[in-house]
């Protein structure tokens, strides 16, 4: 099972933290453009979790021989667990957006 995109993902929401907390062995980055890149790779890789997901529970659903019931939980787990953290994200961002918005000119 390739877990590459997951911990590439977690890893990128790391930086991204630590970017956002000030860290000062964080990287500095190019702008806001950088930022759009980063949280349209999270996305695809949170749509390709599921789609795998999803594949590997068809491939069960269909009696596929090479697929077995701990793989496909597996899967369908990181899936959920990456787009739950994705939902977290967008809740951050709406929250920044939003204190952003309040704020007297």
């Amino acid at each position: 099972m390739d877990t590459n995109g997951i911990d590439q993902l977690l890893s990128q929401l790391q930086a991204t933290s630590q970017r956002a907390a000030g860290d000062a062995g964080a990287q500095p980055t190019g702008g806001p453009g950088d930022f759009a890149a980063l949280l349209q790779s999270s996305l695809e890789q949170v749509s390709n979790a599921q789609a795998d997901g999803s594949k590997l529970a068809k491939a069960l659903e269909l009696g596929a021989p090479n697929v077995n019931i701990e793989d496909v939980i597996i899967s369908l787990q990181k899936a959920d667990v990456s787009f739950q953290a994705m939902v977290q994200v967008r809740n951050k961002l709406v929250e920044a957006y939003q204190q952003v918005m309040s704020m007297p000119i």
